[in-house]
């Protein structure tokens, strides 16, 4: 789907992007922003020859070296960056979208429906945001993309701490040690760390665009403090950067002391039955004796002697029992 936005009266007018015999008819002097949403082959031409520049290809934009990803052609400036979406979602989704700075035009190609871009709409109607040219909707949305980013971290930090809180009871009360399911646990800090690695890749992936950003805007004049916002961009997101690093130890520790929980629980449960073993063995011991076949056994006319037995075996279960109990070893 192809979208533009002229700028007009301080404000961005959406203009769906209607094909012609001549090509883009909705292409005006006041296109700031064009705005490729799973763009077809026909669209990408149609831009391509609109524009006299180069529509990298899904395949394209996937590649992971940086001279595939932050480059220049035909005055043209790209940057690609890594970035997660549907954060609202246990398990937020990723995509690449391709920034392209074609003079005054922004061009963004992407293959996801991130919130951050009609965030970012809405910022413009409020007047939180500038829309006057292209570099100034870059900026603006990669603010909102760092935003949504920081919400993502906060919610993260909240499902640590009551993972936390499950495992170790730190909410002060003296009551018996709750019941813990591991299994669930370990796959909560699982997918908290899978979802910190994927957000530093992506912060990773922004700086070193807001860094290409920072020299291809350099020599523009009409907006002197793009500069000035693409650094505080720049510490915003190094900022998250320590802070996700910061979560990545305490998730590994997490882990690593669920692994030792369990692991002691496992040990606890295996000195249990070794103890089990050796409290059963005075009472097997009694029956195997009593359960011989001789004929010239003192206890075989005994009337007494069978309950003599069971007590026998009782309480040789039970003074090992209490025994252990009083060392501390059940």
């Amino acid at each position: 789907m192809l979208t533009f936005y002229d700028f007009n009266c301080g404000a961005l007018v959406k203009r769906e992007g209607l094909m012609t015999p001549e090509g883009l008819g909705a292409l005006s002097d006041a296109t700031v922003w064009i705005d490729l949403f799973d763009p077809s082959p026909e669209e990408d031409k149609h831009v391509e020859k609109a524009l006299g520049i180069e529509i990298p290809t899904r395949a394209e934009a996937r590649e992971i070296e940086a001279s595939s990803r932050l480059y220049t052609e035909n005055g043209a400036h790209y940057m690609t960056t890594y970035i997660m979406y549907g954060l609202e979602q246990a398990n937020p989704a990723s995509s690449n979208i391709t920034f392209i700075l074609s003079g005054n035009r922004l061009i963004t190609v992407r293959y996801c429906e991130p919130k951050a871009f009609p965030f970012f709409l809405q910022r413009v109607e409020r007047g939180e945001a500038r829309c006057t040219s292209g570099p100034a909707i870059m900026i603006g949305l990669v603010e909102t993309l760092l935003h949504r980013k920081a919400d993502l971290i906060e919610r993260i930090q909240d499902d640590v701490d009551r993972m936390a809180q499950s495992l170790f009871n730190l909410n002060g009360t003296r009551s018996a040690k709750p019941s813990v399911n591991f299994g669930d646990v370990l796959k909560g800090t699982g997918r908290g760390a899978d979802i910190i690695a994927r957000a530093q890749e992506s912060a990773v992936s922004i700086d070193r665009a807001l860094t290409f950003f920072t020299s291809a805007v350099r020599d523009r004049v009409d907006e002197a403090d793009l500069p000035e916002r693409i650094d505080a961009a720049r510490r915003d997101n190094t900022s998250l950067m320590e802070h996700m690093k910061f979560l990545q130890g305490r998730t590994n520790f997490l882990l690593d002391a669920t692994l030792g929980m369990i692991n002691t629980e496992q040990n606890q449960i295996i000195k249990l039955f070794s103890v089990m073993a050796v409290m059963l063995m005075p009472p097997t011991l009694i029956a195997s004796i009593y359960g011989m076949n001789f004929k010239h056994i003192p206890e075989l006319e005994f009337q007494f002697g069978y309950p003599m037995a069971l007590c026998m075996m009782a309480l040789s279960g039970v003074i090992p029992f209490i025994y252990f109990r009083r060392k501390g070893w059940l």
